[in-house]
């Protein structure tokens, strides 16, 4: 995977200026770390459908249907409330349906009768302020606890926004997740998706 357009790069707020490499805040919002690994779920696995299901946060902040278009995902039909969910189709024949409903895991696929279900997370990752470092540790780990409150089977992912401190952290987690049934990816600003494996 090679985007350029999953970053948000935002000027920090006075509290933060200073505290990040480059000349802007790099965010990955939750919604972008959504697609990215839905793209790579076509990739990786043998399926034609992969559904999506943000909030109204996430939908505000990451303009699903433009990003989806310019991958040549025409919106089929419309779903919920909103003006984003709906059924999407490329000319391959790849499904992604982004229905604005709680509760079902964040992605949800089908492959070989296996059910893959991941729980997304985003973050600013460039950053050295200590509170958004926090916030990106705490993101691993609560994708990693909504994982644990389902019903186990099939395959569960935590994805999260890829940093030097998510990767240290995921390594750490890796094994005892493992242990539980639990996968960790790192989704890179340009939506490489990497796998962690416990030191």
């Amino acid at each position: 995977m090679d985007f350029d357009d999953l970053i948000a790069k935002l000027t920090a707020p006075p509290n933060r200026v200073g505290k990040h490499e480059g000349d802007h805040e790099h965010h990955l919002y939750e919604g972008a770390v959504m697609v990215a690994y839905a793209m790579h779920l076509f990739q990786a696995l043998p399926t034609h459908e992969v559904r999506i299901y943000p909030d109204g946060m996430h939908g505000a902040q990451f303009d699903f249907t433009g990003w989806l278009g310019r991958r040549g995902f025409g919106k089929v039909s419309a779903l919920g409330s909103t003006l984003w969910g709906g059924i999407y189709s490329d000319k391959a024949g790849h499904t992604i349906i982004i229905n604005p409903k709680s509760g079902q895991g964040d992605i949800v696929a089908e492959s070989a009768g296996v059910r893959v279900v991941a729980e997304c997370k985003g973050g600013v990752t460039n950053t050295s302020h200590a509170g958004q470092i926090s916030r990106l540790e705490r993101g691993l780990s609560e994708a990693v606890g909504q994982l644990m409150s389902k019903e186990n089977g099939g395959r569960q992912i935590a994805v999260v926004p890829m940093t030097r401190r998510t990767s240290a952290l995921a390594r750490r987690m890796a094994r005892r997740c493992a242990a539980a049934g639990i996968e960790i990816a790192l989704v890179s600003e340009r939506g490489e998706v990497t796998y962690v494996v416990g030191d």
